[in-house]
C-alpha cells in the first residue's frame, strides 16, 4: 500500500491526540514518534504522575515552556492551543479539544468508561489496552458505529498487524488455515556450544543443552516432542498470548485451536509444516483457527520479535512450486504455505493507525463479536476470601492459568480481565474455571459492556 497517496488528499486534517497511560513501554515508544508525523499533534497526556509526564515530555524533546499541568475541567478547555495539556485525572480527558484518545492504562475500568464517552462525544479511540478489548470490545465497536466515530486497534501491537495480514490475505482470495503469532521470549541454542537462553536477548536464563541437536531439525511431530521435553521448564501459557488471540478471534471468527494454544516451539521455516491439519502431518485438530508459537532460533538468526503469520492453501501447484523456488515458506508436502510479518514495533507504527482513522474514517469493525473468552482456571486450589489481582509483565492472576474458550463454551464463567480485585465467594479446587457464582461481577462498568455485547 502506498501510504503516502493514501494520505495526500487529506491535507486539511489533523489529529490532535490524547494520550492515558503513556509515560512507559508503548506509550514511550508512541510519545517518541508523534513529533515525526505530519498531520499529528500531541494535544493531552494523562498519567497519576504529571512530574514523570513532564520528565519524559522534555527528556523526548517536548519544549517545557509549551507543557500545560491542569486540574480543572476549566483549566483543560481554557487551555492555550499551543500547549500540550498534562492532567493527573483521565476524567478531565473529555472536556479537551482532542479528536483522537489512545488508551494506554490496561485497566478495563477506567479505559472502558472514557472510551465509550470519549466515543459519544465524538472522539475517536485507538484501544492499545488489549485486556479492556477482550471483554468490551464488541460493544465498543457497536458504539462507535452508532455515533459515526472510529474505534480501532493499533499497529505496533500484534493483533491488528495480524488482522492486517489476515484481511490481505482474504481480500486475494487465500484459504486461511490458521493464522498466529510468536511468543514474546526467543527460545535461542547455539549449536556450536550448546547453549541455550530463553528471554529477550541475553537477560534471562541459560544453560548447556546439548540434547537439543538431536532435535534442531524438524523431522515431524517427534522432533516437536522432543523439543517440548527438553524444555518444557520454560514452557509457559502466557496471558498477554492468549489475550491478544482473543481479540483476533472476536473480529476474524477464527476460533481457538486449543483452549491454551500448542505453543510448539518451531523455527520459522517450520511453520507451514505444522500448523496444518492433522491428518497432513501437522498439529491441527480443525481450521480455521488462532494459536501461539515459540520461536527456536541461533543466536545469528534473525528474531520472528513475536510478529504474526496466517497459513494458507496452496491451491494452484504451479504457482507455488514458483514461489517455493523464491524460497518462500512452504510444507514439505506442498500443500500450505506460511505468510509472515516478523515484527510489531510498538508506539513506532501506531500512527498509521491513527491516520487510518481521523483521516479516512477507517478502524472500526462492526462485525466485531464475542467469538471466544479468555477465561481464568485455577491451577491450585484457591480458598474463599481470596481477593484476585491482575500483576507482572503479562497481566497474569496469580493461582489463574488462562485459557481460550468457545463462547458457546463460556457462558458461566466471567471473563478473565473482569476477575481483577475479585473476592471469592466460595472455594475454588485446581482445575476449576471461575464462573460467575464464585464472584460478584454485576454493577461493574466493563462486565454491563461485556454482557450487553454479547447480546449483539
Amino acid at each position: 500500500m502506498d501510504f503516502t497517496s493514501l494520505f495526500k488528499h487529506c491535507n486539511e486534517k489533523e489529529s490532535l491526540i490524547g494520550i492515558i497511560g503513556a509515560t512507559r513501554g508503548y506509550g514511550y515508544t508512541l510519545l517518541a514518534q508523534i513529533p515525526k508525523v505530519k498531520q499529528m499533534n500531541l494535544r493531552l497526556i494523562s498519567s497519576r504522575h504529571t512530574d514523570e509526564c513532564v520528565k519524559v515530555l522534555t527528556g523526548l524533546g517536548y519544549k517545557e515552556e509549551n507543557l500545560e499541568i491542569c486540574v480543572t475541567s476549566e483549566q483543560v478547555k481554557d487551555a492555550p492551543k499551543d500547549k500540550i495539556i498534562i492532567i493527573e485525572d483521565y476524567r478531565l480527558v473529555l472536556a479537551s479539544d482532542i479528536t483522537s484518545l489512545v488508551e494506554c492504562t490496561g485497566n478495563t475500568a477506567i479505559s472502558s468508561e472514557v472510551s465509550a464517552k470519549a466515543l459519544k462525544q465524538g472522539i475517536n479511540v485507538y484501544m492499545v489496552s488489549k485486556e479492556t478489548d477482550s471483554v468490551c470490545g464488541p460493544m465498543l465497536n457497536h458504539i462507535a458505529s452508532q455515533n459515526g466515530t472510529v474505534y480501532s486497534l493499533v499497529n505496533g501491537d500484534q493483533p491488528r498487524n495480524l488482522l492486517d495480514l489476515y484481511s490481505w490475505g482474504k481480500v486475494l482470495g487465500l484459504e486461511i488455515i490458521a493464522a498466529g503469532k510468536a511468543s514474546e521470549y526467543d527460545f535461542v541454542w547455539n549449536p556450536d556450544t550448546g547453549e541455550f537462553t530463553y528471554a529477550q536477548g541475553t537477560s534471562g536464563p541459560n544453560e548447556i543443552i546439548p540434547e537439543i541437536r538431536d532435535f534442531w531439525y524438524f523431522n515431524g511431530l517427534e522432533t516437536l516432542k522432543g523439543r517440548r521435553r527438553l524444555l518444557e521448564k520454560y514452557m509457559n501459557v502466557i496471558s498477554a498470548d492468549l489475550c491478544e488471540m482473543n481479540l483476533v478471534s472476536n473480529i476474524t471468527g477464527l476460533l481457538p485451536s486449543a483452549p491454551r494454544m500448542h505453543y510448539p516451539i518451531a523455527k520459522t521455516n517450520e511453520l507451514a509444516d505444522i500448523f496444518i491439519p492433522k491428518e497432513d502431518g501437522g498439529i491441527l485438530d480443525k481450521t480455521g483457527v488462532i494459536d501461539v508459537f515459540c520461536n527456536l532460533r541461533s543466536p545469528n538468526e534473525a528474531s520472528f520479535a513475536g510478529g504474526e503469520f496466517i497459513i494458507v492453501k496452496c491451491e494452484n501447484k504451479t504457482v507455488w512450486d514458483l514461489l517455493t523456488e523464491k524460497g518462500h515458506v512452504v510444507s514439505r508436502n506442498g500443500k500450505y504455505a506460511c505468510m509472515y510479518l516478523p515484527y510489531h514495533y510498538m508506539g513506532l507504527e501506531t500512527p498509521i493507525s491513527i491516520l487510518l482513522g481521523d483521516l479516512l474514517g477507517i478502524g472500526t469493525h462492526k462485525e466485531c463479536r464475542q467469538v471466544s473468552v479468555m477465561v481464568g482456571v485455577a491451577c491450585r486450589d484457591i480458598p474463599k476470601g481470596t481477593t484476585l489481582k491482575v500483576t507482572g509483565h503479562h497481566h497474569s492472576i496469580d493461582g489463574l492459568i488462562p485459557e481460550l474458550w468457545e463462547t458457546k463454551d463460556a457462558q458461566d464463567t466471567v471473563p478473565f480481565y473482569l476477575l481483577n480485585g475479585a473476592v471469592l465467594l466460595k472455594d475454588i479446587k485446581a482445575g476449576e474455571p471461575i464462573n460467575r457464582d464464585a464472584v460478584n461481577p454485576a454493577g461493574s462498568f466493563p462486565y454491563k459492556l461485556y454482557e450487553q455485547g454479547l447480546k449483539l
